[in-house]
């Protein structure tokens, strides 16, 4: 018989690590209250209950009174921060919460959650329980036993690691569990202000524990120990064994254990309801208490119509996306699936001869539409082989063509599906189209007609959730697929892949990808056009698509050479800079050591140290902190140097030419449509657009991007001063459209006005000062950021500011005119209608709400600059097929595009890339501005 599984949870510590987890977004509802404490952590408690199933639960929580640790060792805790407003404002909802669901609250005066959790765990055990501690906290370790685990949340929020005795003793490196307090008590804690013994961190505490056992048996052979350690472990004796008994739980605190309180019982659904309706928790009810529990008044998001905007033109709903998922309170689907493939009626066929094909075939030609997926043996498309390709054009039915492993063979079959794949009159459905779109195209088949692609489309419809077709279809269908780790095993080194799995597997899991996908689209289709954003699915998202395709299968040609040679330039580069910081610093220290960094800077060397030191007790020394403190001493320059070069070359020289296709001889960067809160592009695998181009050295990793042979050249398109121009354009100011217009620089016009000079009087240090004022206003700067930025007092800054929009009036307006429209409506929009949802525009935080106001102002420019780059793309795309130019658009960075030009087309190329650019969005007042150049390699085309 199993054992009864006790669950107990450390409240306060995942109280704090929900809200920390949505920290930089956090969930404001309507009435501008902070839910993200309260939202991460019932899911992360709902997916407890739901996959754990506990026959046991309760949740443990610190009291504020002190503690015995604190009566023993008053500056206990001394230097935590205060309680953030916004939990103290969530616990009392979260324990109203846990009340509802009828799971018991402990708590214990004079005592803290851990002892509590650590005296009933114990006594629990003795009773034949199984118990998990659920929470983040390393000291816990101390605890665990046969059977008693830590039940660790990860960070992704969907997988936990569950540590038991042997990942207890491997990972604090320990012979027996009992000895994670006697590395405590030596290292000390800074969090909780536990002092340990001075000079010892972790790796020589656990050397010492290792080779003596214990604090005890130390003291007793403090002979054997040398040096400055053997002064501190003997004058700090007393303090490291207090140090053990403020890090040791007790399990032994008066708090009795009666089994029956602990049960799961029902909970009480009209109290959950009445309190996710006060936080409208729509997808809480939703997922809890099923869709009839609660209504909740939809947020102005999940109800979009055309308004007019400030300008008084329609616009239409497109939202943006920022990165879901990394944090591990990230949202979450409704996880309620009951349906699954073993539960629902379905008719999956295997078309595994020429004559089933061939059925196969004539069936989905007759249709105006059907959905396909392709298995494959890798997830980069242009290095995968087809193991299968599945079909599916009505719900719950669907197809899986086996592909053999012999090329051959398999183009032979692949053939027979080339007249459907290139029927421009059948529409082609798909969850991400465009691996499958360049899979085909690896096998000389082009997937031509129209797409329709349900990632793109929940991209466009709800950015901030997920947008893979598990997480869509639990959604949406309450239906969970079979999970691909079922088949090929967990992500990794030992991961299989789908030749490995046997054919009716296969069929089962592929077929119902196409026929999910299907389902999908028959759920998506409608939304796009009730959320107004279907003109910019059909008519910019899909066609990008078939752009990207090309894209990313034409690659570029790496000078591998010249990254091998220009490596061991920047190695002799680094051995220099690092001699240069000794000398300075008058000793020798491990460069790239946070830790050893700050200890130099702050204590060696004495350079006054102004910010809080982070939570292990280091100072602060990331590039911002450095900048900050730039030109106060000479070895601060040379550490900013040290360390650009050596991210230059591990990231970029030595990365790069790892990253070469063998099958092409290429790289083939990825880009990604369903990212960005703008609508930008954004690229990985490689991230070229993160490629340093500031400095000298690098701008040079530009030069191993080459044309791919002596006939064809790179030619570089570059959009000038683009958002300047968009937010001319958008705001309308008179003065910014008339300098645009006239062809003056920007910045030396701008300088004449805010300064009051004559055009040609403007200075050089004025100019920069206005270029630095142009920029900054479109990321809404306020008059200390621009001090900092310029390196003048603030009021010379808040003057220049007001002296600025005094010029610029219409921009001013603008600026107001579009924060107050985002507090009305809470979104922005550009100049097609891409709209960004801004949440925290009304939040009770001022620092979100800033930032918010920033977005409000900086969406539509930056948006539109997206927009602008991508109907660019589409229409040159277009235009090269027509003219059948044998140049290839291979890269977009940023508001540039890339090609490989055949020399006999540069000149032809050049116009169609420039008008096509110029030409991009019509009806411009503004004029576009495109910037070309040609070279062998790419730094020279720029």
């Amino acid at each position: 018989m199993s054992k009864s599984k006790l669950f107990l949870l450390d409240g306060h510590a995942l109280v704090y690590r929900a809200h920390y987890a949505f920290i930089t977004r956090p969930l404001i509802n309507s009435k501008g209250w902070n839910t993200s404490a309260i939202n991460g952590f019932v899911r992360m408690l709902w997916d407890l209950i739901r996959k754990e199933k506990p026959s046991h639960i309760a949740v443990a929580f610190d009291l504020p009174t002190p503690t015995f640790r604190h009566v023993m060792y008053e500056p206990y805790k001394a230097h935590r921060d205060a309680q953030p407003e916004d939990i103290t404002f969530a616990l009392p909802y979260i324990k109203k919460i846990l009340e509802a669901f009828k799971i018991p609250i402990l708590t214990l005066d004079g005592y803290e959650a851990d002892d509590v959790i650590g005296t009933i765990a114990k006594k629990a055990e003795k009773e034949d329980f199984q118990v998990f501690m659920m929470t983040p906290d390393k000291d816990y370790a101390q605890l665990v036993s046969e059977n008693i685990f830590i039940y660790k949340p990860s960070r992704s929020g969907t997988e936990i690691e569950v540590l038991g005795v042997p990942e207890i003793l491997e990972e604090w490196k320990i012979k027996k569990v009992e000895q994670v307090i006697d590395i405590l008590g030596l290292e000390g804690d800074k969090v909780d202000n536990i002092p340990g013994i001075p000079g010892i961190g972790e790796k020589t505490a656990i050397t010492l524990i290792d080779k003596y056992g214990s604090i005890e048996a130390l003291l007793q052979n403090t002979a054997d120990l040398k040096g400055k350690q053997k002064e501190n472990v003997e004058n700090f004796a007393e303090q490291g064994l207090l140090s053990k008994k403020l890090a040791t739980i007790d399990i032994d605190v008066p708090i009795a254990f009666n089994a029956t309180d602990y049960t799961i019982d029902p909970f009480d659904k009209t109290a959950l309801n009445e309190i996710f309706v006060e936080l409208e928790f729509r997808t809480l009810a939703t997922a809890i208490l099923g869709s009839s529990q609660i209504e909740v008044s939809p947020s102005p998001k999940l109800t979009p119509k055309p308004v007019s905007d400030a300008s008084g033109s329609q616009q239409y709903s497109l939202f943006d996306n920022d990165q879901p998922g990394e944090s591990g309170f990230a949202p979450t689907p409704p996880k309620i699936a009951e349906k699954n493939i073993e539960n629902t009626p379905h008719n999956y066929k295997l078309a595994d001869t020429k004559e089933l094909r061939k059925e196969l075939v004539d069936a989905l030609s007759a249709e105006p539409f059907f959905c396909y997926d392709s298995e494959s043996t890798d997830i980069d498309a242009n290095m995968a082989e087809i193991v299968g390709m599945s079909f599916s054009v009505k719900a719950h039915e669907a197809w899986y063509v086996p592909i053999p492993e012999n090329r051959s063979e398999a183009e032979t079959i692949l053939e027979e599906f080339r007249a459907l794949f290139e029927n421009e009159n059948i529409q082609k459905v798909g969850q991400n189209i465009k691996y499958d779109a360049i899979l085909l195209k690896r096998y000389g088949i082009e997937l031509k007609g129209e797409y329709f692609d349900t990632m793109i489309a929940h991209y466009l419809i709800e950015p901030e959730l997920r947008h893979n077709m598990n997480y869509m279809s639990e959604s949406y269908l309450k239906y969970a697929p079979i999970s691909i780790e079922t088949l090929i095993g967990s992500k990794g080194k030992l991961q299989g892949n789908m030749r490995d799995v046997s054919i009716e597997k296969v069929k089962e899991y592929a077929a119902e990808d196409a026929d999910i996908t299907l389902q999908l689209k028959d759920v998506l289709e409608p939304k796009l056009k009730s959320e107004g954003v279907h003109k910019l699915f059909e008519e910019m998202e899909c066609p990008l698509i078939k752009v990207l395709v090309d894209m990313e299968y034409e690659g570029i040609n790496l000078d591998s050479k010249f990254l091998s040679e220009y490596s061991k330039e920047l190695t002799e580069s680094i051995f220099i800079v690092e001699d240069e910081i000794y000398n300075l610093a008058g000793l020798r220290f491990n460069i790239g050591s946070p830790k050893q960094v700050g200890e130099v800077l702050f204590e060696h060397l004495k350079i006054p140290y102004t910010k809080k030191k982070t939570k292990t007790g280091q100072y602060v020394t990331d590039e911002d902190a450095l900048n900050d403190l730039n030109g106060i001493h000479p070895v601060i320059e040379k550490i900013l140097k040290f360390r650009g070069l050596m991210k230059l070359k591990s990231t970029y020289v030595d990365s790069l030419p790892k990253m070469v296709n063998p099958k092409t001889g290429r790289i083939h960067s990825s880009f990604n449509q369903a990212l960005t809160a703008t609508g930008r592009l954004s690229s990985n695998n490689p991230n070229l657009q993160n490629i340093p181009i500031k400095t000298k050295e690098g701008s040079r990793v530009r030069e191993a991007f080459i044309a791919r042979d002596e006939d064809h050249v790179l030619l570089s398109a570059d959009y000038s001063q683009i958002e300047l121009r968009l937010i001319a354009e958008i705001s309308g100011d008179v003065s910014m459209l008339e300098a645009f217009s006239s062809g003056h620089d920007i910045h030396k016009a701008t300088a004449a006005k805010v300064y009051n000079v004559p055009l040609d009087e403007v200075t050089a240090t004025q100019r920069r000062n206005a270029k630095t004022v142009n920029f900054s206003i479109i990321y809404g700067a306020g008059a200390q950021n621009l001090s900092q930025q310029l390196g003048i007092p603030r009021a010379e800054s808040k003057q220049l500011i007001e002296q600025y929009f005094a010029q610029y009036s219409g921009l001013k307006n603008y600026m107001d005119k579009t924060v107050e429209f985002a507090r009305n409506h809470h979104y922005v929009a550009t100049l097609l209608g891409r709209r960004r949802y801004l949440r925290d525009i009304d939040s009770r935080n001022s620092l979100a709400r800033s930032n918010a106001e920033r977005m409000a102002i900086n969406s539509p420019i930056q948006g539109t600059a997206a927009d602008l780059i991508k109907m660019a793309m589409i229409k040159i795309h277009q235009q090269f097929k027509e003219k059948n130019i044998q140049s290839k658009l291979i890269l977009q960075v940023h508001d540039e595009l890339v090609f490989d030009v055949l020399k006999t087309e540069v000149d032809i190329v050049r116009n169609i890339v420039t008008n096509c650019m110029q030409n991009a969005i019509e009806g411009l007042n503004v004029p576009i501005l495109v910037e070309t150049g040609v070279g062998k390699n790419w730094r020279e085309a720029h």
